[in-house]
């Protein structure tokens, strides 16, 4: 496959001279590489260059008629017929011969080769497959749309309108006419068992064999769909086939098995893709790739701990594993190699042989450390950082203390988990109290190792500090941490994390934490909560609810101000929102585009009328998609918790008396919801801003005269 990545090279350097000389040389071959042909031509395809190279393709048909296997043959003829441009009288011929063979007892065989245009030789460019592709038009057959309206189900077509009806995935089950000539520059046909087809009609039968079988699922859909990247994968499955929680989890598991499987190639980078091999590899192919490209220690260490840890069927035969104890053992050969690199080679070596013939010189090791906190950063691989522990432990005699210093910066969690077991199977606990404290003490010194405690603390699985004094401590600590994290922005991703912790599942671990408090608690607890700028609005209202809800007494007056970031909304406005920018993104995306080609066809595009409509078309949707987006990234359905009925607010229905008596309601919601028609005010207008935080029997100008606020009630109830 050497000359794809050439020609992938070539052609992203637009060196167009280059590829026809390296096209010209290719075509001088004496044997053919069906697959490696298509892909070439697949590259060309999708390229600036696809036009001019037209001329030239069919240099290759002298090697293409050698294929022997008819179906690689017509597909390779398929991708020479959709590039040339010359339109010769060779490929004309050659193309009626095979069709003739093929199709020649269709009743519409005449009537389709005119509409393929192979009546003349003036453009029959495209002509297999768009011969296939009227073939397979027919009620109940599948097609894909490759602008974005995805698989199509044909619900009905005329040869004599010249047009086909298909229902389309990503039109919301609309129906879309479609003549034949768009249908060859859009559409291509799908079998029905086709993975596409199933993930349409039948997710939940792919949902099932993707559980039961990842690695033949897989096989499958690179079989159907060529090479891809995960995150490709993801896009074609999660939510559809795998639902969307369960994803990470099964990808994971998936993954693991798909490294194993010798007809999958795994890649190395996340951006290239899984490719389906011909054959299967074998276990010094698998064991080469693994190796392609290591050269310094730590990642030749790396790739083969991931043989001795991943692919144990590799080791199962003995002249592949013997290669792999060479290779490891090899590395200590390599200069300079320190005393920490050296024991990392010894771990790998036991991992391997599955016992230990190194333990003599693991032990001299161990005691020679001066400072083995800072050889633990050495190691890279986490189970070797834990193996790398425990032989501290198996042979220092003071281990204990070495746990204690190690304890507040070993990562990650498991390894924290490991060190406070050990340490605290050690009594009396003075030293691991004294540790705890200090990290108590001084949350800001260490992040992580307080952030995990704490995490324990609050699910009562801590065996130390657990007291309900203690939680209340851990709470304040932890508070005065977020508030502090939240100024430095390299701490992003931690304070991210700490939100997560504290506002989790309804913030049930606050609710946990405040059945066992006074109330003078709970009013500091409020007090240090309102320092976090990542608690915002919502996030204070909710915590005031839970302290009113326990404590039995209003706590003190809330904040009225609301964070304009959040967008408030309905559920039907929510959702309606939500179809709204799906539609932009599909429907009147794919048909402006298609105005806009169709407007560029006219010619002279500066005095093209259509074409610059068409243009600022374009414009407007993308504004609406990019503005619809960033609200929808920020939207907050609103609850009852939400809506406060003692003064006024988001989700508050108030009804205004004036001196005659005369009552206007208005109802205060989010701007998708607002409805001046039905006096739905947003809560951003003029009027929802001068009520915002008035109670009943408050007075204030309107419409000329004094209004009193009457009412206020939910517009839930």
């Amino acid at each position: 496959m050497a000359y794809v990545e050439e020609f992938r090279s070539r052609l992203a350097a637009r060196d167009y001279n280059k590829v026809l000389v390296l096209w010209q040389e290719y075509c001088e071959n004496d044997e053919l590489d069906v697959d490696e042909l298509v892909k070439i031509l697949y590259l060309v395809k999708q390229s600036d260059l696809a036009k001019p190279f037209g001329q030239y393709v069919e240099a290759i048909l002298p090697l293409v008629m050698t294929i022997s296997d008819e179906i690689l043959r017509v597909e390779a003829l398929r991708y020479i017929y959709d590039l040339q441009t010359s339109n010769s009288q060779a490929l004309f011929d050659l193309a009626h011969e095979f069709l003739k063979t093929s199709f020649g007892d269709d009743p519409q065989y005449q009537e389709k080769i005119r509409l393929i245009g192979l009546r003349t030789k003036d453009n029959f460019q495209g002509a297999l497959s768009n011969f296939i592709l009227l073939n397979h038009i027919a009620k109940g057959n599948f097609v894909f749309h490759n602008a974005g309206w995805g698989v199509g189900e044909i619900i009905d077509f005329s040869f004599l309108r010249e047009q086909v009806t298909i229902e389309f995935e990503n039109l919301g089950g609309c129906k879309r006419d479609i003549s034949f000539k768009n249908a060859f520059r859009s559409l291509s046909p799908l079998a029905k068992n086709h993975i596409l087809v199933l993930r349409f009609e039948k997710p939940e039968e792919l949902e099932k064999q993707a559980n039961e079988d990842p690695v033949g699922f897989t096989l499958r859909l690179l079989r159907d769909l060529g090479p891809k990247t995960a995150s490709e994968m993801k896009e074609l499955l999660s939510d559809i086939v795998i639902p969307a929680d369960d994803y990470s989890k099964w990808w994971q598991s998936a993954r693991s098995k798909l490294k194993k499987n010798g007809l999958i190639e795994s890649p190395i980078t996340a951006k290239e893709p899984f490719v389906l091999r011909k054959a299967k590899m074998s276990h010094d192919e698998r064991l080469d790739k693994l190796l392609l490209g290591k050269e310094s220690f730590q990642e030749l260490l790396g790739a083969l701990y991931a043989v001795a840890r991943d692919f144990s069927d590799i080791l199962k035969d003995k002249e592949t594993k013997a290669a792999v104890l060479a290779r490891a053992s090899s590395l200590l050969d390599l200069e300079p190699i320190k005393p920490i690199d050296r024991l990392q080679v010894f771990f790998l070596l036991e991992q391997l042989l599955d016992r230990n013939d190194h333990g003599d010189r693991v032990r001299e090791i161990i005691l020679s450390l001066a400072n083995p906190r800072d050889e633990l950063w050495e190691i890279e691989i986490v189970a070797m950082r834990k193996r790398f522990l425990q032989a501290i432990r198996e042979i220092r005699a003071d281990w204990e203390n070495l746990f204690v210093e190690m304890m507040l910066i070993a990562e990650p969690v498991q390894l924290k988990d490991y060190i406070f077991k050990e340490l605290h199977s050690v009594k009396p606990y003075t030293k691991l109290l004294h540790t705890l404290g200090q990290m108590l003490d001084n949350p800001a010194s260490y992040p992580e190792a307080f952030i995990w405690y704490f995490q324990k603390i609050s699910l009562d699985e801590a065996p130390l500090l657990g007291t309900q004094a203690d939680k209340e401590r851990f709470f304040e600590s932890f508070l005065i941490l977020l508030s502090t994290m939240e100024k430095h922005r390299e701490s992003r991703d931690l304070v991210k994390k700490m939100h997560n912790l504290f506002t989790g599942q309804r913030f049930k671990i606050v609710r946990d934490l405040l059945k066992a408090t006074d109330i003078a608690y709970a009013r500091e607890f409020l007090l240090l909560a309102s320092k976090c700028q990542c608690l915002g609005t919502h996030d204070q209202k909710i915590l005031h609810s839970l302290v009113e809800v326990v404590h039995g007494e209003p706590s003190e007056e809330r904040d009225q101000t609301w964070d304009q970031s959040v967008i408030w909304t309905t559920e039907e406005g929510y959702q309606l929102t939500k179809e709204r920018i799906q539609r932009l993104g599909t429907v009147e995306a794919v048909e402006n585009a298609k105005e806009i080609e169709e407007a560029r066809a006219h010619g002279d595009l500066r005095e093209n009328a259509e074409f610059k409509a068409a243009l600022e078309r374009r414009s407007r949707l993308q504004h609406e998609l990019k503005t619809l987006s960033d609200q929808y990234s920020r939207a907050r359905i609103i609850t009852s918790d939400d809506i406060s009925t003692k003064v006024i607010g988001i989700g508050t229905r108030v009804s205004l008396k004036d001196a005659k008596g005369h009552v206007d309601v208005f109802t205060i919601l989010g701007p998708w919801d607002a409805d001046p028609d039905k006096n739905i005010l947003s809560i951003h207008s003029k009027l929802a801003q001068l009520l915002i935080g008035k109670k009943v029997g408050n007075r204030f100008e309107f419409r000329g005269g004094t209004v009193a606020i009457d009412k206020i009630e939910s517009y839930l109830s």
